[in-house]
């Protein structure tokens, strides 16, 4: 890393902690410490809300997927604002007016306890399996810049974040993605520009955008229903919708941001700003992913982005093996390059024969590069390698060895700063949850509010210890973005379909709940080991099960009291 990226790098980060902090000053109550006393305006609200789901993942390996299957994956968030209405007028004021903690507290009040420990104990195992995945993403930065072990990179983020979390706070997380949103903005439309300027003298913008559409990464709306497709109009808009519900109105990392709103009305803008912006923020980072396929066009790529697996393959012992891999990929790119020369020429004369030719060649070149990029992963694999997907690698490759200097620091402090501060908001909301609903609840009742707080501090710091330690185990799990949103998707739907009992279904008692949410369950992972289908409908699956067998178990358990909602 060149000196002014580490200055850049470094103060940005310093600026986002130490103004986190200093907002976060004086909690020092339960109330303060986990909710920020319910003070803060809708448009801190909501940029929390977006904050917290922007981690690392999102930067590195959702433009990573946009590069090697399109902008497709944009669909997945097509239900969220369908989503964002219904629970600003549902979840939103049942929460707020029942003063509780968590959304794991209204559960034993319409249902028993036994039912909100169920759900608290999934919530803990889903949530903290996801911690280590957003902790490992920036391991992956630091590895590619610094060379560092995944161990060392991991456990020195794990050290700063939980440090953050602990003293500072749901306060100083909420402020300090008010300050992170600022600068991934300012980070992303930079990363835009630059891919478009470092783009050769005779390709234009407009050029650009053709030959991303050409390539098949402009793909924004598959309409096509398949149920083993994971990104298409339909999964998008009836999964994603499910899928939000699910997250944002169940998961305690999103419920803990918009329960800390200063009332109904502030929490309910925050909600819908993350409805009107977050589909287009996605759609630009998906864009940026698009641009750095033209520009990987004209620029030779690395053969494989992870430079570890790429050292691997170009070891001696291998290179009988790899050399005419090698030589097709050469061979590859300089014909998808020819291909794209002739489409910009054939784009501004109009030619429309020279432009079909034009595709076909480009079409056929890049399945040749993807052949050539297959075989050597299977190569690094036999040469005791992951060799598996390296979508994880791709933007961090262009933005350390393409972007100029200072620029470079300001897109990596984007990275890093999301990544703690989606870090500290699960491990807030992870706290919270073992505190208030397992320790206060089942193991000491009695408790000052002073002591509460040092066990949610306490809670944070184990949290975090389990983050460090689990994070290694999302090493050669393909792309993130896709393992986390599946790992949610696989708890989702019981989640969701417990809290549609309690608020719509009246006459539906605890043992329905109870049993409703074990049966959903079964099913949904039953889907995931037996079936193909796309992981967006295990959400609906999940959900429409729990609802029907609660509704049944409980017409057929009539002598067990039902809690009014």
């Amino acid at each position: 890393m060149r000196p002014v990226d580490a200055v850049v790098l470094v103060l940005t980060l310093s600026f986002i902690v130490l103004y986190g902090l200093w907002r976060g000053r004086s909690s020092d109550s339960v109330n303060k410490y986990l909710l920020a006393g319910r003070s803060m305006p809708w448009y801190v609200v909501g940029l929390s809300i977006m904050a917290t789901q922007a981690s690392a993942v999102t930067f590195i390996s959702t433009t990573g997927q946009s590069y090697v299957d399109g902008m497709r994956f944009v669909q997945f968030y097509f239900g969220l604002p369908i989503a964002m209405v219904i629970l600003s007028y549902t979840a939103v004021p049942l929460f707020k007016r029942a003063n509780v903690y968590t959304a794991y507290e209204y559960l034993e009040r319409r249902f028993d306890s036994r039912t909100r420990s169920l759900v608290s104990v999934v919530f803990l195992i889903q949530r903290g399996l996801a911690l280590g995945i957003t902790l490992y993403a920036p391991a992956v930065v630091l590895t590619v810049i610094l060379g560092w072990s995944d161990s060392t990179t991991t456990l020195l983020m794990g050290v700063v974040a939980v440090a953050f979390t602990t003293l500072g706070g749901a306060k100083a997380i909420g402020w300090s993605d008010f300050q992170q949103m600022s600068v991934m903005t300012v980070g992303l439309i930079a990363a835009l520009l630059a891919a478009v300027w470092l783009l050769p003298g005779h390709v234009s913008f407009g050029d650009a955008v053709s030959l991303a559409h050409a390539a098949g990464r402009l793909n924004v709306i598959t309409t096509t229903l398949d149920w083993n497709d994971r990104y298409n109009l339909w999964s998008g808009l009836i999964g994603g919708t499910f899928l939000a519900l699910a997250y944002f109105g169940t998961d305690q990392s999103q419920v803990q941001r918009y329960l800390t709103g200063r009332s109904i009305a502030e929490s309910r803008r925050g909600l819908l700003l993350n409805a009107v912006a977050k589909v287009p923020m996605q759609l630009f980072i998906l864009f940026i992913g698009a641009m750095v396929f033209v520009f990987y066009v004209f620029q030779r790529p690395p053969l494989l982005f992870q430079q570890a697996e790429l050292d691997r393959v170009e070891a001696p012992s291998v290179a009988a093996a790899y050399a005419p891999i090698e030589q097709r990929y050469d061979a590859a790119f300089d014909a998808r390059r020819e291909a794209a020369d002739a489409l910009v020429a054939a784009r501004h004369t109009g030619d429309d024969t020279a432009w079909a030719n034009g595709v076909a060649q480009y079409h056929q070149a890049q399945t040749d590069i993807e052949h050539a990029r297959t075989d050597a992963a299977a190569l690094a694999r036999s040469a005791g390698g992951a060799g598996g997907s390296d979508t994880n690698y791709i933007f961090l490759t262009f933005v350390t060895r393409h972007l100029p200097a200072g620029l470079v620091g300001l897109v990596l402090a984007v990275v890093f700063g999301a990544t703690m501060t989606a870090i500290s908001a699960e491990m807030s909301a992870l706290a919270t949850v073992s505190v208030v609903d397992i320790y206060k609840r089942h193991l000491y009742a009695r408790g000052s509010d002073h002591h509460y707080v040092k066990a949610s501090r306490a809670a944070t710091l184990f949290w975090g210890g389990y983050a460090v330690m689990s994070a290694h185990f999302a090493k050669g799990l393909g792309s993130l973005v896709e393992v986390v949103n599946v790992l949610g998707s696989l708890f989702y739907g019981g989640m969701l379909g417990v809290f549609v009992l309690a608020f719509f279904f009246k006459r539906v008692n605890a043992v329905g709940a109870f049993v409703g949410v074990l049966a959903g369950e079964a099913v949904i992972f039953a889907c995931w080991y037996f079936t193909d289908i796309a992981f967006l409908w295990y959400n609906v699956i999940g959900c429409v099960v729990v609802v029907i067998a609660g509704v049944l178990v409980s017409a057929v358990t009539p002598g067990v009291k039902v809690k009014p909602a």
